[in-house]
C-alpha cells in the first residue's frame, strides 16, 4: 500500500468513484460521508491525505479544516476539495481557508494521482525534517486574514517566468495588489538561467503553454535538483485545462499548480501557502544548522571543539597513511592564564581566550585545523606539514600571542601573554603514530607541552612520535 486516503462526501456515487480510482493505485480508503465521526475516524485510521467534497451533509470543508487544524495530531494532515465545475468562487474561499487544494469535476485521475503524491511527499519530507503538526491555514482561515498572513510572511523575492514580455508585465501588473509586500521580478522562460543567479528568489512561477512547455518542465526539474534551488516555492501555470501537463509538472518538482491559467487572486492564495511552507522549513534548516554548529563549535572562540577535533584528527591521520604523506599535531597553552583570572577576573580572561583564538587561526591556511580542547588549551593540526614547516608555523604562533599585548576593555594596562606548544610530526616514516589513534597522537603531544613547559615556557618542544 502506499499510503492511507480519507474520502468524505456524501453522494455515493462520488464516494464509489474515487474508491476506484484511489484503490487502483494501492491506496488503502477510507470513507465516511459526514463531518460528524470524523475526528475520531480520522484518528483511528491515521489517513496521508484527505479528499473531501466542498460541501457534506452536516457541513462544509471549511469546518473540516478547522476541525483537524484544532486537533494537533491531524493538522498536518493535507486536504483536497473537490468542487463543482465553474465554481470559482469555491475554489478561492476554500483556498484562502487553508485547503491544500481544490480540483474540479468531473475529477481527472491523472491530476488527482498526481496532486496526491505531491502533497504526500511535502508531508512525508517535513515529517523527516521534524517539522511541527501545523495546518497550512495556521494565521486564520478567510479572505479576512489576507493582509495578516501578509504581513507574517517575511518578504519574498518572486520570479515570474513567461514566454512573452506581455505576459509578464500582464501577470506583475495584476498580482501586485495581491502581494503588495513582496519584491516581483519577471523573466524570460529563454533566459531561465538568470533565476539560478543570486539572489536566489523565495519562489518561482513558471508558465506552462504553448511551445516552450517542454523547456519549461525541464526547468522545474532542474529547480530541484539543483542544491542552490531545491528549496524555493515553485508553482507551474497551465493554460487550456490541459490535466496531463499538470500532472506532469508536478511529478518534475513544482509544489502546486493552476491547472486553469493564470488568475491572480488564485496565484497570490497558492503562493501564500508555499511561501507559509518554505518560511517554516526554513527556519527549521536554520535551527538544524545552528545545532549542527553549536555541536562542533566552541561558543565562546568560535572554533572547532574537542567532539569535532578528535575525529578530524583520525582522518588527516588516515589521508596520511593513504598518501604516504606527512602531518604536525600540536597542542598550543597559555603560559600562566590562571593569573590573569585572579587578576583582572573572568571576564577579562574570556576576552583574552577570544583573541587568543583570532590570532592563532590568522595564522593558519583553509586546510589546517585549530580547536580549543578546554580552558587554554588548542589544538593545530597541519596537513602534509613537514619538521620545516612545523617549526616555521609554530615559531609564527609563538609570535602572534607574545609578539604583542592583549588589549582587554576595563583593562587600564595592556596584558603580556607568552605561549607554550608542543609538536610531534607524524608521516609515512612514523609508520605507528600514523596508524595510532587521535588520543594516542595527542598524548604524544601533550608529553612534548609538558617539556616546554618543564623547560621554561615560552617555547617550542618538537618531537618525533615514539615508535
Amino acid at each position: 500500500m502506499q499510503g492511507t486516503i480519507l474520502i468524505l462526501d456524501g453522494a455515493a456515487t462520488n464516494g464509489i468513484m474515487l474508491k476506484v480510482q484511489l484503490s487502483s493505485a494501492y491506496y488503502h480508503v477510507v470513507q465516511s460521508d459526514r463531518l460528524e465521526g470524523v475526528q475520531a475516524l480520522a484518528r483511528r485510521a491515521r489517513p496521508d491525505l484527505i479528499v473531501s467534497a466542498m460541501s457534506l451533509p452536516d457541513g462544509n470543508v471549511t469546518m473540516l479544516k478547522a476541525m483537524l487544524a484544532g486537533d494537533p495530531a491531524l493538522a498536518a494532515i493535507p486536504v483536497i476539495a473537490l468542487a463543482a465545475q465553474n465554481d470559482h468562487g469555491a475554489r478561492l474561499r476554500a483556498l484562502g481557508a487553508g485547503i491544500d487544494d481544490v480540483l474540479s469535476h468531473p475529477v481527472d485521475d491523472l491530476l488527482l494521482q498526481a496532486r496526491i503524491r505531491s502533497l504526500m511527499r511535502a508531508r512525508s519530507s517535513a515529517a523527516e525534517l521534524g517539522l511541527p503538526e501545523a495546518p497550512s491555514g495556521a494565521l486564520g482561515t478567510g479572505p479576512e486574514f489576507a493582509e495578516a498572513q501578509a504581513r507574517f510572511l517575511p518578504v519574498a523575492r518572486i520570479a515570474l517566468l513567461t514566454q512573452s514580455a506581455t505576459a509578464a508585465a500582464l501577470w506583475r501588473a495584476r498580482l501586485r495588489p495581491h502581494l503588495p509586500h513582496h519584491r516581483l521580478g519577471t523573466y524570460p522562460l529563454r533566459d531561465a538561467h538568470r533565476v539560478m543567479a543570486d539572489p536566489i528568489p523565495d519562489a518561482v512561477i513558471v508558465e506552462l503553454t504553448g511551445a516552450a512547455q517542454d523547456a519549461g518542465l525541464r526547468l522545474l526539474a532542474d529547480l530541484r535538483a539543483r542544491a542552490a534551488t531545491r528549496q524555493i516555492a515553485i508553482i507551474a501555470v497551465v493554460g487550456n485545462g490541459d490535466a496531463g501537463l499538470a500532472a506532469d509538472a508536478l511529478d518534475r518538482g513544482a509544489h502546486d499548480v493552476m491547472p486553469a491559467g493564470f488568475c491572480a487572486e488564485e496565484l497570490a492564495l497558492r503562493l501564500r501557502t508555499q511561501l507559509q511552507h518554505k518560511a517554516s522549513t526554513d527556519r527549521l534548516l536554520d535551527s538544524l544548522r545552528d545545532g549542527l554548529r553549536a555541536a562542533v563549535r566552541d561558543p565562546m572562540t568560535g572554533l572547532h571543539n574537542r567532539r569535532y577535533a578528535l575525529p578530524r584528527l583520525d582522518e588527516i591521520a588516515r589521508n596520511a597513511r593513504r598518501d604516504q604523506s606527512g602531518f604536525a599535531l600540536m597542542l598550543a597553552d597559555l603560559d600562566h592564564f590562571k593569573q590573569i583570572n585572579d587578576r583582572h577576573g573572568h571576564p577579562a580572561g574570556d576576552a583574552v581566550l577570544v583573541e587568543t583564538a583570532r590570532r592563532l587561526e590568522q595564522c593558519l591556511g583553509p586546510d589546517d585545523l585549530i580547536a580549543r580542547m578546554g580552558g587554554e588549551e588548542f589544538m593545530i593540526v597541519l596537513p602534509d606539514a613537514d619538521q620545516a614547516r612545523a617549526s616555521a608555523m609554530a615559531a609564527q604562533l609563538c609570535e602572534r600571542i607574545n609578539g604583542s599585548p592583549f588589549l582587554v576593555k576595563g583593562i587600564a594596562r595592556p596584558i603580556s601573554l607568552t605561549i607554550s606548544i608542543g609538536a610531534v610530526l607524524c608521516g609515512p616514516d612514523r609508520d605507528r603514530a600514523a596508524h595510532g589513534s587521535a588520543a594516542a597522537l595527542i598524548d604524544q603531544a601533550d608529553r612534548a607541552l609538558y617539556l616546554a613547559k618543564n623547560g621554561g615556557r615560552n617555547r617550542i618542544s618538537l618531537l618525533e612520535p615514539a615508535a
